[in-house]
C-alpha cells in the first residue's frame, strides 16, 4: 500500500496520507509526504498543494508501532518534512479532518494555510507520554493562537474542537463538510490572488508584559505537576517562543523533547499510554467476536454501589431497572442519584433537562420480574456466598436467555456464583471501584466456562461507560483486592515492628501514592478486611489470628464511617487525627508478642510496602490470574492511587532493576519470623536471573 497518494484536481497536486488506523507518522509516511511533495513542486503544471488525511482523519501523530525503534528517528523525520513543507514554493494547503493531534497538528502548523472541518480534533497531548511536542508545536502554535491559549493547550494536553480556532492564524477556514474541496478551493484563490505563502515562523510575538505572564505561568505549572517533568518542560518551551529566535527556540525545544525521552517518568507514562491500549485484547478472544446486544440494564441495590453502577449506565444513555428491596431504601437510593446529578448542575457540568433525562432512564422496582427484558444485569448485595446464591437462582429463573449476569463482588468465587445458575457460560464479575461513577476502573472477572462473547461484549461495554477495563481470573480479591491485601500486611508488618501510622502514611505518600494505607483503609472500611480474613480462616479450618486492624474492628473502630479506624475524625471532617488510642493498643500487642519496637527509616517502609506489591503482582502473573504485566499496572494506577509518574508496581521494579527487587526481597524473607509470601515468586527469579523485565 502506497502511504501517499497522489492525484490531480485541475492545477492542484492532492496529496492524502493513508497509514491506517490513524495515519501515524512512521518512517514510510514521513518519506511518503516528501517524495510526493517533491513531485509537485517539480511539475511546472501543479501550481499549489493540498495535504490531507481525507475527509475522515488527517494524521493521530507519531507512530507508536515506531517507539524504541530505529526508523522513529531516521530521516527525513518529522521536523525534516514539516521544513520541506514550509520552505516549499508553491502553496501547501492542510485539509483537517477527523484528529490532527500531536504530530499530526505539527505538520499542519508547518503548511502555509490551513482549512479545517469544524468538528475536527485538533491538539497536542504529548504532555501526557511525559514529552513535549518535538517537531515545532511550542514554537509555531503559540505564534497560531497567542502564548496564554497555546500555553494551555500544551500543557494541558487536552484536544479542541476546530471551530475553537475560527477566526485565529490557525485556521484559514472551518468548513461544515467537503474539507478536501474547500482547500484545493482555497488553493487555487491563494495562487489567484498571488498571496504571500505565510509561515508561522516568521511571525513575531509581543513582548509586552511577557514576563510577568510567563512567571505566573511557571508558578502555576510547577504547583500542578505532580512529580512529571513534562509540564516545565513545555512551560519552558513555550516561554522560549517569546524570549528566543524562532531557530533557537526549535533547538531548546528538540533537546527538551529527548531529554524528556529519557526520563523514568516519560517511560512510565508511555508504558501507562500503550497499557490502555492493550488492556482490552485478549489472545483467545478474537476482535471480530459478534457481541451480544445490550439495550437494557438491570442493578441490583440502590445503596452507594448500586447506585454509582447504576449512574454509569444512565451516563451512556442506557435505561436501568434499579431493584431494592424496601420502598424505602429504594426511594433513598433514587434520591441520592438524584441529588449526584443536581450537584453536577449547579457546576455546570449539565443541564437542569440532562438531569431529567437520566433520571427518566430509571425504572425502579422491588420485584425480579422486572428483570424478563434485561440483557445484562449486575447485582451489588452484601459480599456473602449465601446471599449471592439466592440472588443469582432468582436471576437464573426470571432473565431471558443469552442475558448475561454480573457479579460486582470484590472477592468472592465467580465459578461457584456461576455454578448457581444454569448458565454458567453467560456469568462474569463486573468489579466497579467505589465510587463506582467516579472511578475509571473496572475489573471484568472471567470464569472459568464465562464464554467469549460475552467478555467481547463485556469490553466493549466498559469502553462505552468510559471505562479502563482490565480482565482478570478467579482468585480470591482478583487482581487488585488480591494485591492490597498483601500491601496491607506490609504495611501491618511495619507498624508492628515500630513505625506508626503516621509514618508510613507520610512516606507512602511522599513516594507519591494517593493516600497512605491507613488512612485508605479507614476510608474503605476496616470492617471489610476483617471480614475477609475471618472468612479465609474458616475456609482454611484453622483459627482466626486478629491482626492490630482486626483489634480496632473489635473496639467498632471501623474507620470514617464509625469516626475511629486508625485515626479519628471529628463529626463533618474528613481530617485523620493521631489518636492515642492507637499507641496503646499497638504497644499492648507488642508486649504481648514480646516485641520490642525499633526505629525504621522512611526509605524502608516504601520498599517493604512497594515490593510487596511487585512480589504478589509477579505471582498473579504466573499463575495467568492476569493476562499480561500492564494490566497488573493499570488495575494499581486506576484503582488504588499508586503514582502515574511510576507507571504501576511492575513498571516500577523494572526501573529499579529486578535483580535489586530479588535481592531485597531475599533479604526480607530471611529475617526472623519473616512470612512466607516474602519469599520472590519463581516469575521475579527468572526474570532477574536472565536479566529480562515485566515488559
Amino acid at each position: 500500500m502506497n502511504p501517499v497518494t497522489y492525484t490531480l484536481q485541475g492545477p492542484v497536486a492532492v496529496l492524502t496520507m493513508n497509514n491506517p488506523p490513524v495515519n501515524g507518522l512512521g518512517h514510510a509516511l514521513r518519506s511518503g509526504i516528501v517524495t510526493a511533495l517533491d513531485s509537485a513542486l517539480a511539475d511546472p503544471a501543479v501550481t499549489a498543494v493540498v495535504l490531507t488525511g481525507g475527509e475522515q482523519l488527517f494524521s493521530g501523530g507519531a507512530d507508536v508501532r515506531e517507539f524504541g525503534t530505529p526508523k522513529s528517528s531516521m530521516s527525513p523525520n518529522l521536523p525534516d518534512v514539516i521544513r520541506a513543507l514550509e520552505n516549499a514554493s508553491k502553496p501547501v494547503v492542510a485539509a483537517i479532518a477527523g484528529h490532527a493531534l500531536g504530530g499530526g497538528l505539527e505538520l499542519a502548523l508547518g503548511c502555509h494555510f490551513r482549512v479545517a472541518r469544524k468538528d475536527a480534533t485538533l491538539g497536542l497531548p504529548e504532555v501526557k507520554l511525559g514529552l513535549l511536542p518535538g517537531a515545532g508545536g511550542t514554537q509555531r502554535l503559540p505564534r497560531a493562537i497567542g502564548v496564554e491559549a497555546a500555553l494551555q493547550m500544551i500543557v494541558s494536553g487536552t484536544p479542541q474542537k476546530a471551530a475553537t480556532f475560527a477566526g485565529t492564524d490557525l485556521l484559514d477556514s472551518v468548513v461544515d463538510s467537503d474539507v478536501v474541496a474547500a482547500a484545493v478551493a482555497l488553493a487555487q484563490q491563494v495562487v489567484a490572488d498571488k498571496r504571500t505563502l505565510r509561515r508561522l515562523r516568521d511571525v513575531k510575538l509581543p513582548t509586552a508584559g511577557a514576563d510577568a505572564f510567563l512567571q505566573f505561568a511557571r508558578n502555576s505549572v510547577k504547583a500542578a505537576a505532580k512529580g512529571m517533568p513534562a509540564p516545565l518542560a513545555c512551560m519552558e518551551a513555550v516561554a522560549d517562543s517569546v524570549t528566543q529566535p524562532f531557530d533557537e527556540g526549535l533547538k531548546r525545544e528538540r533537546a527538551a523533547f529527548f531529554a524528556l525521552m529519557s526520563t523514568p517518568e516519560s517511560r512510565a507514562a508511555r508504558h501507562v499510554f500503550a497499557a490502555e491500549r492493550a488492556a482490552g485484547k485478549l489472545p483467545d478472544v478474537p476482535s471480530d467476536t459478534p457481541l451480544r446486544p445490550i439495550a437494557q440494564v438491570g442493578v441490583i441495590g440502590a445503596g452507594t454501589m448500586g447506585g454509582g453502577i447504576t449512574m454509569n449506565f444512565l451516563n451512556a444513555g442506557l435505561p436501568v431497572v434499579l431493584l431494592e428491596t424496601s420502598q424505602e431504601a429504594l426511594d433513598r437510593g433514587l434520591g441520592t442519584i438524584r441529588r449526584n446529578y443536581e450537584n453536577s448542575a449547579k457546576r455546570g457540568k449539565l443541564t437542569a433537562e440532562q438531569v431529567e433525562q437520566r433520571m427518566g432512564l430509571i425504572t425502579p422496582t422491588l420485584d425480579y420480574a422486572a428483570f424478563k427484558t434485561v440483557d445484562l444485569v449486575i447485582e451489588a448485595v452484601f459480599e456473602q456466598m449465601d446471599v449471592k446464591e439466592k440472588v443469582f437462582r432468582q436471576l437464573d429463573a426470571v432473565c431471558k436467555p443469552g442475558a448475561i449476569l454480573a457479579s460486582n463482588t470484590s472477592y468472592l468465587d465467580i465459578n461457584k456464583i456461576a455454578s448457581f445458575t444454569s448458565r454458567p457460560q453467560d456469568v462474569l464479575g463486573l468489579h466497579f471501584f467505589s465510587p463506582a461513577n467516579v472511578m475509571k476502573l473496572l475489573e471484568i472477572v472471567r470464569g472459568e466456562k464465562t464464554a467469549k462473547d460475552v467478555m467481547a461484549t463485556a469490553l466493549a461495554l466498559g469502553k462505552k461507560i468510559r471505562k479502563i477495563s482490565v480482565v482478570s481470573g478467579v482468585c480470591d480479591g482478583f487482581i487488585g483486592n488480591r494485591m492490597v491485601a498483601r500491601y496491607g500486611a506490609a504495611a501491618n508488618a511495619l507498624v508492628v515492628a515500630g513505625a506508626s501510622p503516621q509514618q508510613i502514611d507520610k512516606a507512602m505518600e511522599r513516594f507519591g501514592v494517593a493516600m497512605g494505607p491507613f488512612r485508605m483503609g479507614d476510608l474503605a472500611g476496616l470492617d471489610i478486611g476483617w471480614a475477609t480474613r475471618k472468612r479465609k480462616a474458616a475456609e482454611a479450618g484453622v483459627p482466626h489470628e486478629p491482626t492490630v486492624a482486626d483489634k480496632l474492628c473489635e473496639l467498632g473502630r471501623f474507620g470514617q464511617k464509625t469516626g475511629a479506624g486508625w485515626y479519628r475524625y471529628a463529626p463533618g471532617v474528613r481530617d485523620a487525627l493521631p489518636d492515642p488510642v492507637v499507641d496503646e493498643l499497638l504497644a499492648q500487642y507488642r508486649a504481648e508478642r514480646g516485641i520490642t519496637p525499633r526505629k525504621i527509616s522512611d526509605e524502608e517502609v516504601v520498599q517493604r510496602c512497594i515490593f510487596a506489591l511487585v512480589n504478589e503482582g509477579a505471582r498473579i502473573l504466573e499463575e495467568g490470574i492476569a493476562v499480561r504485566a500492564s494490566d497488573v499496572d493499570l488495575v494499581y494506577l486506576n484503582g488504588y492511587g499508586f503514582p502515574a509518574h511510576r507507571g504501576g508496581p511492575l513498571c516500577y521494579a523494572n526501573e529499579m532493576g529486578l535483580f535489586n527487587v530479588v535481592r531485597t526481597l531475599r533479604d526480607f524473607a530471611a529475617e526472623p519470623g519473616a512470612f512466607d509470601w516474602w519469599q520472590p515468586a519463581p516469575l521475579l527469579l527468572k526474570l532477574a536471573e536472565e536479566g529480562r523485565t515485566f515488559a
